[in-house]
């Protein structure tokens, strides 16, 4: 009888730990007083970075080839910030039987941030899909979403917990969208350091991303909020955020083969149209929504935290599948060649 085959290691993402023991610093030691104005000032400070070194990795003649697949990318921008919202929209109903309503505002801001970039990639070459499309579309995403994200938040969050003002839009232009332009500008200058040195980068990322969590619920737990969550909201959370997940991982696989795309396109449309970034989620969150920023980032990091769980499973899966036979014709598809040795994911 044939053994059944376990995975090494469950697909837990081990910053996942990392942002979690940050929570709990902040829980046990929050920052008070002018600890909390040179916190809050790093993370300003951290964030503006981070949007710098994003705009130098960005490959503007990269962009520009990836714009001949134009079908796949917009295909993935409305999932990314039509689809999602929309749904977000339709959980609105489940206040307050199953949210609070701060718990919504946190859910609905989900739904309204752009694509990853790294886990699109890496789960897309697992299961043998179209690699560059990939790239193209999570970098497009995450570009799009620097405005998109701050005009949706202010047209659909206006009344919300965080008190959503145009000053906000300001603060988002000035922190986020002002550095990632001088990064792409800088680039001649800038990117060849950065490609140098991305393994070190990556951890000023991370450490960046870890110190907005901290001033957040540090911030939060100096205003109490945390005392409108109950383990019974936050079980409803996890169960409307697997559904809104499964919806999406649905409408982007079959949703794309009615479009027409292959089964290459197929598995990049469904890992970069159902996905949402936390790196670039929780640096707008900490501007949108001030003390309010815990509980406005929580549901985003349970369903990254899902989404990398499910989409390591679905990617193992279909890297299993046959690979159908090219049509002599189809001169856009890429070849196996070329997505087996495509950019290695971040």
């Amino acid at each position: 009888m044939k053994r059944p085959h376990w995975p090494r290691r469950l697909p837990i993402d081990p910053y996942i730990t990392l942002l979690l023991a940050t929570v709990g610093l902040a829980a046990l030691l929050p920052a008070r007083g002018a600890g909390a104005d040179v916190a809050s000032g790093a993370s300003t400070a951290a964030i503006a970075f981070l949007f710098f070194l994003y705009g130098a990795r960005l490959s503007t003649r990269e962009a520009l080839d990836g714009l001949k697949h134009w079908r796949l990318h917009v295909t993935v921008l409305v999932c990314t910030f039509v689809v999602f919202p929309v749904l977000g929209l339709a959980a609105g109903g489940l206040v307050p039987v199953f949210l609070t309503d701060p718990l919504y505002q946190g859910l609905l801001f989900c739904t309204l941030v752009p694509s990853t970039i790294q886990s699109s990639i890496a789960f897309t070459s697992i299961a043998r899909g179209n690699v560059p499309a990939a790239i193209c579309a999570g970098s497009f995403s995450s570009l799009a979403g620097i405005v998109v994200t701050p005009l949706l938040a202010a047209a659909l969050l206006g009344g919300g917990t965080g008190g959503f003002s145009g000053d906000s839009l300001v603060k988002i232009v000035l922190q986020l969208l002002v550095p990632f332009l001088a990064g792409q500008v800088t680039r001649r200058w800038t990117g060849g350091f950065v490609a140098r040195h991305r393994k070190v980068l990556g951890l000023v990322d991370r450490g960046s991303i870890l110190l907005v969590v901290y001033t957040a619920f540090s911030e939060g737990m100096v205003q109490g909020v945390w005392h409108q969550v109950s383990p019974a909201r936050l079980g409803g959370l996890l169960v409307v955020e697997a559904v809104l997940l499964a919806v999406m991982l649905a409408l982007t696989w079959y949703g794309a083969k009615g479009l027409g795309f292959g089964r290459e396109d197929r598995i990049a449309i469904q890992f970069a149209g159902s996905k949402k970034s936390l790196a670039a989620g929780l640096p707008m969150a900490s501007v949108l929504f001030g003390a309010h920023a815990s509980l406005a980032v929580l549901p985003l990091m349970l369903f990254h935290q899902m989404q990398l769980m499910v989409c390591a499973v679905i990617a193992k899966r279909r890297s299993r599948d046959p690979l159908p036979e090219p049509a002599p014709d189809d001169r856009a598809a890429p070849s196996r060649t070329e997505v087996g040795t495509g950019t290695r994911p971040g």
